[in-house]
């Protein structure tokens, strides 16, 4: 899969900005010019990283499809670093609660 940048715009302890009961333990951002399917651009979970980011340069190593909403949501780590579909749930699961997703990763 490919390598991407992603903006930061929820770091790692953030508040979710329309939900103040969400705080964000991973970082969250977008990638710039990649539209998804809600018409906004692309959504990224960040994993293997613990501290808060403003950018980050990482490779997509699975995709979140979610069933029951319009777009999908990326899970970018840095190069070398995997996950087990298991590890990623666990570490999105504070808002993928919400949704009925499967999670396939990407060589």
């Amino acid at each position: 899969m490919e390598f991407v940048k992603v903006i930061v715009d929820r770091p790692m302890g953030s508040v979710h900005p329309k939900h103040d009961d969400i705080i964000y333990p991973i970082n969250y951002g977008y990638v710039e010019g990649i539209i998804a399917g809600d018409g906004e651009e692309q959504d990224v979970y960040i994993l293997g990283v613990d501290k808060p980011l403003k950018e980050f340069f990482g490779k997509v190593i699975a995709i979140i499809h979610r069933k029951d909403d319009v777009e999908d949501k990326w899970v970018v780590a840095p190069e070398g670093i995997t996950f087990t579909k298991d590890e990623i749930a666990e570490q999105v699961r504070f808002q993928e609660q919400y949704f009925d997703t499967v999670i396939e990763l990407k060589d």
